[in-house]
């Protein structure tokens, strides 16, 4: 099953030193039976599109959680066997599904990641997630406008060097 996990490039970065990665919160993101009935007429790429976009909007968080980490939105996408994900987990979002164990390095099929040029727009955004949360227009604002950035596909050999890039 193709699940989408939220990260940062600190996340990336120890991954490829573990091989493996245990998720904070097991979460990752997915093509559902919610998702596909919240988007009736979509088909299979416009619901993964649509797994991917709740994964980076997850990533804002993990950004907010490690000031350190730059200011890049990253989910990578894992082929995962369909017994170690689950579906019917508890949550507003459609897409959410939790993993059981870790996922491994061989499991990834690419990465998806902001664009250096982003950043400023991402750091805004998680800045507000607390302000947006509470129901301010404007810091919702700041969020819509990091989620307008595209997330560039990264071949999973890539992912060393741009983690190593980005400090």
């Amino acid at each position: 099953m193709r699940v989408y996990l939220p990260a940062t490039l600190p996340v990336v970065a120890g991954l490829l030193r573990a091989q493996e990665i245990l998720l904070p919160s097991a979460r990752g993101y997915a093509v559902t039976p919610a998702l596909r009935e919240w988007y009736a007429s979509g088909d299979l790429e416009e619901l993964e599109y649509a797994a991917l976009t709740h994964a980076a909007r997850h990533a804002l968080r993990l950004l907010a959680a490690d000031p350190q980490a730059p200011r890049r939105r990253v989910v990578l996408a894992a082929e995962i066997p369909a017994e170690r994900v689950r579906t019917n987990v508890a949550g507003t979002d459609a897409a959410q599904v939790a993993i059981i164990g870790p996922v491994l390095v061989r499991e990834l099929v690419s990465g998806h990641v902001d664009a250096a040029s982003a950043s400023s727009d991402i750091a805004a955004a998680v800045a507000a997630l607390a302000a947006a949360d509470a129901g301010d227009d404007d810091a919702r604002f700041a969020v819509d406008a990091a989620e307008a950035h595209e997330l560039a596909w990264y071949a999973t050999q890539e992912l060393a060097e741009l983690a190593r890039d980005a400090g």
